[in-house]
């Protein structure tokens, strides 16, 4: 085992083929997002995981939910590109955005506004990628159940990590950081 000048400690990984310098990023949990574990089948909302979590009578900080509101909730991506990015969807569970009723699509549209300034103040990124992809060809994950993502973007956050190593580095865990937005929105 050896440290860097950070103080960081690597290991040497022994075993079949040539050694090649690289550090491994193991991220094995991303395996369930990939195999698509949890993603409903078809249009129901019995398989959909956002109406399961709503329906599990489990508190916010198990499921990740940083907000409610009358017709709408955030939640953080299980997922996330960045640190803080979160969800903002309808309660009911509706596919597509022109299914929405107006009140809902005012909804959303206020809890995107709300979530960018409590993002700001938890953690000050450079910009945001707001956005609906609409049904799977468009890069829905779960397109049964509408979401608009609201991701914070730093200068430099595309690194070769997620470039070339098909890895995203996250400073920070889930609960931490729905512990911040959550206690920010409050007080927004």
């Amino acid at each position: 085992m050896t440290a860097d000048d950070g103080g960081t400690r690597f290991s040497e990984q022994h075993g079949t083929g040539v050694p090649d310098a690289l550090q491994r990023l193991w991220t094995p949990h991303r395996l369930a997002y990939i195999q698509g574990e949890n993603k409903p089948e078809g249009e129901a909302s019995e398989g959909c995981p956002f109406c399961r979590l709503l329906e599990s009578g489990l508190p916010d900080e198990d499921t990740l939910i940083v907000a409610r509101g009358e017709l709408v909730f955030s939640i953080l991506n299980l997922y996330p590109y960045n640190p803080g990015h979160l969800m903002v969807l309808p309660y009911r569970h509706v596919a597509d955005y022109t299914e929405l009723t107006d009140a809902e699509t005012t909804a959303v549209a206020a809890f995107t506004k709300r979530a960018m300034r409590v993002i700001r103040e938890v953690s000050a990124p450079h910009g945001f990628n707001i956005g609906l992809n609409q049904g799977p060809v468009a890069g829905a994950g779960i397109a049964a159940h509408l979401h608009q993502h609201v991701v914070p973007r730093w200068g430099g956050d595309a690194n070769f990590m997620p470039v070339i190593g098909h890895t995203k580095v996250l400073p920070q865990l889930l609960g931490d950081t729905r512990g911040l937005l959550a206690e920010a929105w409050r007080r927004s």
